[in-house]
């Protein structure tokens, strides 16, 4: 089928030249409107790795043949060759489309324009784009929805991709969207499936390895479907919020907020979207389940979402609605934490300690007499915490004291002649 024809019916999906061989699937990287930090993420990904799908050692999924322009060992005409086959039908294998960078409206164009192309004229398909030198550049955005109609599945990394990112922010001339927005409502692949969508500026590499290894899996009959949200996003991995699994989202309970980047405590109020950012960057980390933006006291800025930039901008502003949870938050919030400094001053006591109204700390002043606010809560709070069991806390009062506590006071030990350690001016030997 030529590329006129082609362009009279995308959705199509011819099948065409030889049968598939199914120990092998041809992934074809596309670039648009883009900075490589998705294929920077996909390098860094290790469940799985690039590097075990590409040598097929992954069980049940076939081995990957990578097509990427910066990855490749060719160059010229011998990279290009395999996706002209593809557009021809003449490839022999499945294959899927993952696109990196946004989609440029430059299918607008009255001429030969362009904002991202991949090839030359020479490696065109039969009918694409045959008039011009030899020489002139193709776009990117023509192999794009060539490629997509005989795909087994398209998927954007990143959120240029995804939803247009950068490159659609306000102020760009490029017209930039994302693949979901170029290919249309309409759009199924050869296996049926609409553009399947793994956002992030970067995303998590593995975020994207572990969807295309579901995905590959469902094609083999291992797994049924992986559920997508309505927007084609891996449901497990953007069901919930960033806050919701953050490790400083205790701060934001106890009304406590950070005052710069760095901080330990809660970032909403420097700038952090994370309690509406629908991503997995704190539970999963940003390279080999370590690191990522909070991790590093870094605010979120919601770039998995289809609204970033513009929607989460200026970066340095907190969001409208922190001025109104954070006080709410620092009110209920700072009543909360004294209950529980009062807790927990309990729990730092052992049994043995509350008996003998003495703890034998000689790292700082730790208090051994309970105060009576102590006493009060601590009585309520047992009520509660042993109602309907066994009060071990009243229990362990009629324990004895240990026969052998302090033992060197009992042996008659005068550790006043030691050297002390714990700031005080160190005694030579001498003075001892």
């Amino acid at each position: 089928m030529s590329y006129d024809e082609v362009a009279a019916d995308p959705l199509s999906n011819p099948v065409g030249g030889p049968d598939p061989d199914d120990n092998i699937i041809h992934l074809f990287w596309l670039q648009g409107m883009g900075c490589d930090g998705c294929t920077t993420a996909l390098l860094a990904a290790n469940r799985p790795s690039l590097e075990e799908m590409v040598l097929g050692t992954v069980p049940r999924i076939p081995r990957i043949i990578l097509h990427h322009p910066m990855l490749d060992d060719d160059s010229g005409p011998d990279f290009m060759s395999a996706y002209r086959q593809a557009v021809e039908g003449t490839l022999g294998a499945p294959y899927v489309v993952v696109l990196e960078g946004s989609i440029p409206d430059d299918q607008s164009f009255p001429g030969e324009g362009y904002f991202a192309a991949l090839g030359v004229a020479a490696d065109a398909p039969q009918g694409m784009r045959a008039t011009g030198r030899p020489d002139q550049p193709l776009r990117v955005s023509d192999w794009a929805w060539a490629m997509a109609r005989r795909a087994e599945a398209c998927f954007s990394i990143g959120t240029c991709a995804t939803w247009g990112g950068i490159p659609a922010a306000a102020g760009n001339i490029t017209g930039s969207m994302g693949f979901m927005d170029y290919l249309g409502r309409e759009y199924r692949s050869a296996r049926g499936l609409p553009v399947v969508n793994v956002p992030g500026c970067a995303p998590i590499g593995d975020n994207f390895t572990e969807t295309l290894m579901q995905v590959l899996l469902y094609f083999d009959g291992a797994v049924k479907l992986p559920e997508f949200d309505e927007l084609g996003r891996p449901e497990w991995m953007f069901a919930e919020t960033v806050h919701r699994h953050c490790m400083k989202a205790g701060y934001y309970e106890e009304g406590v907020f950070a005052h710069e980047p760095g901080d330990n405590e809660c970032l909403v109020e420097i700038g952090c979207w994370g309690p509406v950012v629908q991503c997995n960057i704190t539970e999963r980390g940003a390279i080999n389940h370590t690191g990522g933006c909070m991790i590093a006291g870094g605010a979120c800025i919601g770039c998995t979402m289809p609204g970033f930039p513009d929607k989460y901008s200026p970066f340095y502003k907190a969001p409208p609605g922190s001025a109104v949870s954070g006080t709410v938050s620092r009110i209920y919030g700072g009543g909360i934490r004294r209950l529980r400094r009062l807790s927990m001053t309990a729990g730092n006591h052992t049994p043995i300690w509350d008996r003998a109204d003495h703890i034998p700390s000689a790292w700082g002043i730790a208090a051994g007499q309970k105060t009576p606010a102590q006493k009060v809560n601590a009585y309520f709070y047992k009520k509660l915490q042993y109602k309907g069991t066994v009060n071990h806390s009243a229990r362990n009062k009629k324990q004895p004291q240990p026969g052998s506590r302090d033992i060197l006071k009992q042996k008659g030990v005068d550790m006043s002649a030691s050297v002390p350690v714990l700031g005080e001016r160190v005694v030579t030997r001498e003075e001892l």
